[in-house]
């Protein structure tokens, strides 16, 4: 074979090798940590292939891990307070997506709820991923990458926003004493356009962060706080696995987890990476000839 045609058929075949790397599903372990129950709700963005679940429940301490198609966008959240009346119709006070059962089968979360939002393979081949309170708060909730590329931060909030939420915005629960069991988004409390950044306020010029906004993000510095909320909120990472927890603790950070990313040794990242040396080396050889 001479020169030229082996080095076409080597670049064909690491061609074909390397778009394998973009094609690798992603695994999702959502993890709770709160003392309490949660139930977990799934949905898949428009014209994005469904998963094989859109909601199961998590006891305390428990994880359960779910494989995302390549390309997937959704959200990702928790319920609380949830139950079964004589009926068998399943309802929660917090997060209910309004299907009647554990499954959302395609319906999203009433606020007010904490939102993980995905969207995977996007531009560049980037995931984008943030912790949204835009639609207001239940839960503390964190996003951490494993064995990707790029900045791959850890994003969300740690913080019990209900202990402190403004009385106007505070969503409260006879089966828990009367106390909030979630925070509003002022959008939702008051329905005015300067909240929801609709109307004249729906560009980023005319719409600007609120004394109740201001309340979440201080709380909660990396996570959305209202809807033009984009330069400190939105993060990316490449060829990475998610752990989603509820309730997490601050020492659940990637350092004090092990999950540097500079030890992480696992996961479709560090994979794609041994890709790129093996490519590496096959072009070099080739070369050489």
């Amino acid at each position: 074979m001479t020169k030229p045609l082996l080095l076409h058929t080597t670049i064909t075949t690491l061609v074909l090798i390397s778009s394998l790397t973009t094609v690798l599903s992603s695994t999702f372990t959502l993890t709770n940590q709160c003392t309490y129950p949660i139930w977990t709700g799934l949905l898949s963005g428009a014209g994005t292939a469904p998963l094989p679940t859109t909601g199961f429940p998590l006891q305390p301490s428990q994880s359960n891990a779910v494989e995302i198609p390549p390309g997937w966008s959704g959200r990702i959240w928790g319920r609380t307070l949830c139950s079964t009346d004589a009926t068998g119709r399943f309802s929660c006070v917090t997060g209910d997506c309004g299907s009647g059962t554990v499954e959302c089968n395609g319906a999203g979360a009433a606020p007010p709820t904490t939102l993980a939002e995905f969207t995977l393979n996007g531009a560049n081949g980037m995931d984008f991923y943030d912790v949204s309170l835009v639609d207001g708060y239940n839960l503390p909730m964190t996003v951490l990458p494993q064995g990707g590329t790029g900045g791959c931060n850890i994003t969300g909030c740690f913080t019990d926003l209900n202990l402190n939420c403004p009385s106007e915005l505070r969503l409260t629960g006879a089966s828990d004493g009367g106390g909030s069991v979630a925070c509003r988004s002022a959008c939702e409390a008051f329905a005015d356009p300067k909240y929801c950044c609709s109307g004249a306020y729906s560009t980023p010029q005319t719409c600007s962060p609120s004394s109740y906004s201001r309340y979440f993000k201080t709380a909660c510095p990396t996570a959305y706080s209202y809807a033009y909320d984009d330069g400190t909120s939105t993060f990316t990472c490449s060829n990475a696995n998610y752990v989603v927890t509820f309730c997490p603790t601050p020492a659940n950070s990637r350092k004090t987890t092990g999950l540097d990313q500079s030890t992480q040794d696992n996961g479709s990242g560090s994979l794609a990476k041994d890709f790129n040396m093996v490519i590496a080396f096959i072009l070099m050889i080739v070369l050489r000839l």
